[in-house]
């Protein structure tokens, strides 16, 4: 009746998994991870993601916002004389309102014509102007002040409550004034990743590391588009562990230590300790035959958590997003499970050997 049956297990044995090795032609490689080679294996490709996010340094600007094409220039100029050139009798101001920057840079201005200002402050814009005037209105005196346009505006895409566009007020505007701004990262997201976009450039910190990391506080500059999305890598546990599912990353980097810690480790009866296995694949054109890099593209690396060496390498090897990690079962629970078997067999036909004495 055994020799007919598969014994109920929950994950493979270690042997199951990894007995292809010894064929003449194994189709995956088989790496022990030890302290003596983790440190050479961690100079492998890494695989699923870059293998860090890549942000920008913090620096800090001028005070004033500069002047870009499509702003709003609102300009006030006054003149004390009687018989002034730009204002009406009785009145001592003229007010251009909503004078907008054009695609060359430059801003209209009665009797002095096209002034460049595009990527001035606004009180140079103003000092310039009013030079300009002087030769025609000696006691002229002048007033500008800036309405942001598209140039000088971030858009802040989703992941926060008011999502749109904010007009940049200085250039020392930081991105967590901005998500502030924006009713600050939604409780809806897991693992909240924060992407700035510039440039054509993609820039990437999890929201964690920028509330915390003051450095990471980056300043704006107009055209930049932010969005906060949830962190999306994971990888997979499977086998004698505390739970089987898709893990999220709950923190940057995840070594096999922590990512067992955060699947609750593994099952106490049913695990075997001498066999924590990492499942990888790499991507073709990284295969190597000199050992400083993968072999093949199906790797295998084994853990043996039942020495130290095993525990120091496991503290130190990272899990990429998309491994799978396998906690096989211990062949001791397969020994109980077939003697567990026998005893209830006996234990039928002992029953039913005393059914028909009787």
């Amino acid at each position: 009746m055994l020799a007919g049956c598969t014994i109920p297990r929950g994950a493979a044995l270690t042997g199951e998994v990894l007995k292809e090795q010894d064929k003449d032609t194994p189709t995956f490689a088989v790496v022990p991870v030890t302290r003596d080679n983790v440190a050479q294996l961690a100079e492998w490709p890494v695989t699923g993601w870059s293998g860090s996010y890549h942000w920008l340094g913090g620096t800090r600007g001028p005070q004033s916002n500069l002047i870009r094409i499509g702003d709003m220039l609102d300009i006030v100029i006054w003149d004390s004389n009687e018989n002034s050139l730009l204002t009406d009798e009785g009145s001592k101001t003229v007010s251009l309102q909503d004078v907008e920057v054009s695609s060359r840079g430059t801003v209209f201005v009665p009797y002095i014509g096209d002034v460049s200002v595009n990527n001035t402050s606004v009180d140079s814009a103003r000092r310039m102007i009013q030079e300009k005037l002087e030769p025609s209105v000696p006691s002229v005196q002048v007033q500008v002040s800036l309405k942001a346009g598209k140039a000088n505006s971030v858009d802040l895409v989703s992941g926060v409550a008011n999502p749109g566009t904010y007009p940049l007020p200085d250039r020392n505007s930081t991105i967590l004034t901005l998500l502030a701004k924006g009713g600050g990262v939604s409780d809806n997201l897991e693992n909240p990743l924060v992407q700035l976009m510039r440039d054509g450039r993609n820039y990437q910190i999890r929201a964690d590391l920028l509330f915390s990391d003051a450095s990471a506080n980056v300043v704006l500059r107009g055209g930049d588009q932010i969005v906060v999305k949830e962190d999306d890598r994971y990888f997979t546990a499977l086998g004698a562990t505390g739970s089987e599912r898709l893990v999220q990353f709950e923190q940057e980097t995840i070594t096999v230590i922590e990512a067992l810690s955060i699947i609750g480790g593994i099952n106490d009866v049913r695990a075997n300790p001498k066999g924590v296995l990492i499942l990888r694949e790499y991507p073709a054109k990284t295969l190597r035959n000199d050992g400083a890099g993968p072999s093949m593209s199906q790797t295998v690396f084994t853990f043996d958590l039942t020495s130290a060496d095993g525990l120091f390498a496991a503290r130190n090897f990272q899990v990429n997003p998309k491994d799978t990690l396998l906690a096989t079962e211990s062949p001791v629970t397969a020994a109980r499970t077939v003697m567990g078997l026998i005893g209830s067999i006996f234990g039928v036909v002992n029953t039913a050997s005393n059914a028909s004495s009787n």
